[in-house]
């Protein structure tokens, strides 16, 4: 049973994003200032915070995607700002290295970070705006094996797709996603009303 209270933190969310996707269009041309309303309040009533995502499996994410893969909850993302995605989120992106596929992978920086390597044959540098650093969970595995951002360097934040909060490996292996403390708290009342594991089961491939 959801709380009266994780609805209204639920719609404010919901509410928000549709603002921000409906502004996104009209901003770029795919609706006029007629639509914008009716746009954002069809958002609101008809859409969803959150998409399923089958990943194919690997060592690189373990154990929150197995050897086998499994399906994820992914939450939808209009502004890919410092308040709405974090270091330490586990992030759904466009693979660098092959535009056709999607990779799962950590934030480990965003803009504005130095980055240091341990080879001190590389020199250090800072992370330009609306580019991000992303790693393998697994770090046993070397950068060829974990392909992260040690094999093909900075990823553009509008690669992003958004923000995995839950994966379901086997129907009786499931669980969320450990991401940022202030993504967790934001993504608590999605989860809450938009969760379905019966489903996710159903479209497992595993």
């Amino acid at each position: 049973m959801v709380s009266l209270s994780t609805w209204f933190r639920y719609a404010a969310h919901k509410f928000e994003y549709s603002i921000s996707l409906s502004w996104k269009k009209y901003n770029v041309g795919q609706i006029n200032s007629t639509e914008l309303t009716d746009a954002i309040w069809k958002n609101f009533f008809q859409g969803k915070l959150t998409f399923t995502h089958w990943t194919k499996g690997g060592e690189s994410m373990a154990p929150i995607i197995s050897s086998t893969g499994g399906t994820l909850l992914v939450r939808k993302l209009a502004n890919l700002t410092p308040t709405q995605v974090f270091v330490g989120d586990v992030v759904l992106l466009k693979d660098p290295e092959k535009s056709d596929d999607l990779i799962v992978r950590r934030l480990a920086a965003l803009e504005g970070y130095e980055m240091v390597s341990n080879e001190e044959k590389d020199e250090p540098f800072v992370l330009d705006k609306d580019q991000c650093w992303v790693l393998a969970d697994n770090q046993a595995l070397k950068p060829k094996e974990a392909r992260d951002s040690r094999l093909f360097g900075p990823v553009p934040m509008t690669d992003i797709l958004g923000r995995v909060i839950y994966s379901l490996r086997t129907a009786v292996d499931h669980g969320p996603v450990e991401n940022s403390r202030m993504a967790m708290n934001q993504d608590a009342p999605v989860l809450a009303v938009e969760l379905d594991v019966e489903e996710m089961a159903k479209n497992n491939k595993t």
